[in-house]
């Protein structure tokens, strides 16, 4: 058996470091700028500590196969290369085996994290990779302003809170209704996505309603009763505080389904669908093993299909490159891309998270919202 080496060679102060300490190989890594170790396309992971076996771990559907760690003789150091696209951005966790158990960690060596509803990943992007600008908090940016309202509904006993986003400018706009509005929140910074691009012109001013669910699978699958809750109480609610010009109702995975289904039970009630990574699932099993959580969207998804019925006039559908419902998404904007209706579509080279999601902001709200002269160019 040919023993696999490294392309490019781990630098032999990291080597030497990790033959002293844990401090002293941190330290050194540290001097590097941290992982990943890069050369070209070419990455360079490390872990440091005692294991049985040191794994690359991602939530990609669609991705090459990523080298197993392997050791350096003679040290507690693991190490693993391989390429990586250079426009990609992948969120990972480092899966380390001991004594027949297994854990998940973040990457010690890579400072870049990225938080989400279950914690942090770490994050491993491509050399061409960038932060979209308009994604970044700018403090000579006006900023619009958030208040809570108390909502009661018949979905469940208890009342409900959402947040509401108002803009800096203007006094009549559009409202987003935004599904899992607390995540996209705090997770893709959809506050200071929407401040820059109302200061850019790029689309006018708008509200937002961010719309948490209390059972995710039951109300994003295709459920009547949330989406006569949207209508009937959380939209009645938001005009409240806002003097609503046009409805656009978004998503992003089953709040895509959500989103979808809304318009769809209520014709002729939104102007424009954001459906950023829509679990339309059409059948079980797959490539992906789609399982019985499913069942319900596929029955809308042939009631959908066979009866399209009032579409609102711009849709705008997204997805990541190495997600699994990719595409799910391009059959659908296929699909719809016969009907009277404006249809958008983006992809990044990304998995099923939320700044894949926020980095597809822009081109779903210029499409959707727009501004006259502004062109939807993607991120």
């Amino acid at each position: 058996m040919i023993e696999r080496t490294e392309r490019v060679p781990i630098p032999a102060n990291v080597v030497q470091a990790a033959r002293e300490s844990a401090r002293a190989v941190r330290a050194a890594v540290k001097r590097k700028g941290g992982t990943p170790l890069r050369d070209g396309n070419l990455v360079t992971l490390l872990y440091h500590g005692v294991a049985d076996a040191v794994r690359f771990h991602h939530w990609l559907d669609i991705f090459p196969a990523v080298p197993d760690f392997r050791p350096v003789a003679g040290t507690k150091l693991w190490w693993t290369q391989f390429e990586i696209p250079p426009d990609a951005r992948i969120e990972y966790k480092i899966s380390v085996e001991r004594n027949a158990r297994r854990r998940l960690v973040v990457d010690r060596f890579n400072m870049n994290i990225a938080p989400n509803p279950w914690g942090a990943n770490s994050i491993l992007t491509g050399r061409e990779y960038l932060e979209p600008p308009w994604a970044q908090f700018d403090p000579g940016v006006p900023q619009g302003a958030i208040i809570s309202e108390v909502l009661g509904t018949d979905l469940d006993a208890a009342p409900r809170i959402a947040r509401i986003y108002t803009p800096p400018t203007g006094t009549r706009y559009p409202l987003l209704v935004v599904h899992d509005g607390s995540d996209y929140l705090d997770f893709a910074g959809l506050a200071t996505v929407l401040d820059n691009l109302i200061a850019a012109g790029d689309i006018p001013p708008v509200a937002a309603v961010l719309s948490d669910p209390v059972d995710r699978f039951g109300e994003y699958r295709g459920s009547d009763a949330h989406a006569a809750y949207l209508v009937d109480t959380l939209i009645p609610a938001a005009s409240r505080h806002a003097d609503v010009n046009g409805l656009v109702a978004m998503g992003a995975s089953l709040g895509g389904v959500a989103s979808l289904h809304a318009a769809w039970s209520n014709p002729g009630v939104f102007d424009g669908l954001i459906l950023q990574a829509g679990s339309f699932v059409v059948e079980l099993g797959g490539p992906h093993h789609r399982g019985v959580l499913f069942k319900p969207v596929i029955r809308f998804m042939e009631k959908f299909l066979s009866d399209p019925r009032e579409l609102p006039p711009r849709i705008h559908l997204s997805c990541g490159l190495y997600d699994g419902l990719v595409d799910d998404n391009r059959r659908l904007a296929d699909q719809l891309s016969h009907a009277a209706t404006s249809i958008g579509h983006s992809e990044v080279a990304s998995g099923h998270d939320w700044h894949a999601w926020r980095d597809l902001l822009r081109p779903g709200l210029m499409h959707t919202l727009g501004s006259p002269g502004v062109e939807d160019e993607g991120r």
